[in-house]
């Protein structure tokens, strides 16, 4: 499920922390950097563990082996995806699916490494609630919208699939989904497993959820990880190439060394006040969960850590076209379906 608005709210708190100190967000003035290629990449909301090999590249100093000096960008208000197409930001956190939803606009980007290759969305009540016990129950109660046609499809789908009829009201939400569920505005919403799923397990309040590959949608909705405009691609591979082999390795890194990672996140993301103890939580749980792949197969070299899930990925993208989610520059809706063969690309994993 595309989370990009769920989290659009955060940008404006990551936004302010950033503005009372730029180096928690990458913005050194470090004058021992000046012979390196100045880059810069944005974050997909504020710091969490899906970013977390990129702050493990940076502390450890991969990025400056490749010749970079990289600045992380709090997201801004538009969204990665735009900051990358209009040349404001390198590269980005987002999503195939948001690549693929930002394409029917007439966006120019790519996917050049998929972090995550497993769903972790997760469509929650408060356990308290005693209404809601599977998503048929969503009929008829109200949503925690940030206004994705995405979402609508998905729920929609998730209900029928489980005998509802798919009515549902929605509402704004500001920046926190659990404050509007627990004020009573909205009766669920939508949130990641890995990482609000353990933030609710260890402070609250509880909540009852479902993942909506177990009714009926398709695909894999989640496909998290690093994007560039296409123009660079082919203005200057070598940049690419170079900056998705540092971050790679960090990603790698921290998928072997969890803990240790968790805590140059912490150390790094400093405004961010994250607590320790739920990072190494959310980063055992991607671990034992094997979200960014099958230990095995990695060790064996049979999956190349960062490969597309282009199957995944269209298959999702097809649900969604039939469910009338995608539209064009003018807000029309179109039903030419993305091809994620042609928004992502592994050539530069090698």
């Amino acid at each position: 499920m595309n989370m990009r608005v769920l989290k659009r709210g955060l940008a404006f708190i990551l936004s302010a922390f950033c503005v009372l100190s730029l180096s928690a967000c990458g913005f050194e003035d470090n004058n021992q950097n000046s012979n390196l290629r100045k880059v810069s990449f944005m974050l997909f909301w504020a710091p969490d563990t899906n970013h977390i090999g990129i702050y493990v590249a940076k502390h450890k100093g991969w990025f400056k082996d490749a010749g970079l000096d990289v600045d992380l960008l709090a997201v801004a208000p538009t969204g990665s995806e735009h900051a990358v197409d209009s040349g404001a930001a390198d590269f980005a956190l987002t999503t195939l699916t948001n690549v693929a939803d930002s394409s029917t606009k007439g966006a120019n980007l790519e996917q050049v490494m998929q972090v995550q290759q497993k769903p972790s969305a997760i469509w929650c009540a408060l356990a308290k609630n005693n209404k809601i016990h599977s998503p048929k129950d969503f009929d008829g109660k109200t949503y925690a919208s940030f206004g994705a046609a995405e979402s609508d499809v998905v729920i929609n789908r998730m209900i029928q699939h489980d005998g509802g009829k798919g009515k549902f009201d929605k509402v704004t939400v500001g920046t926190s989904t659990f404050r509007t569920l627990e004020s009573g505005k909205a009766d669920f919403g939508g949130f990641y497993a890995t990482w609000e799923g353990v933030q609710a397990d260890m402070f609250g309040p509880k909540l009852r959820c479902f993942r909506s590959r177990d009714y009926g949608v398709p695909g894999q909705p989640d496909t998290i990880g690093i994007i560039t405009n296409k123009r660079t691609i082919k203005r200057d591979p070598k940049l690419v190439r170079a900056f998705v082999k540092a971050a790679k390795r960090g990603y790698e890194y921290a998928y072997s060394h969890p803990d240790e990672a968790s805590d140059i996140l912490v150390k790094e993301a400093k405004d961010a006040n994250l607590n320790p103890k739920f990072v190494k939580r959310s980063m055992k749980l991607i671990v034992d969960g094997q979200y960014w792949g099958n230990h095995a197969d990695i060790k064996s070299g049979k999956f190349v850590f960062g490969t597309s899930d282009v199957k995944g990925a269209q298959d999702y993208f097809n649900f969604l076209s039939q469910g009338g989610a995608y539209t064009d520059a003018k807000g029309k809706v179109t039903h030419k379906t993305p091809q994620a063969k042609e928004l992502s690309t592994d050539e530069f994993l090698k």
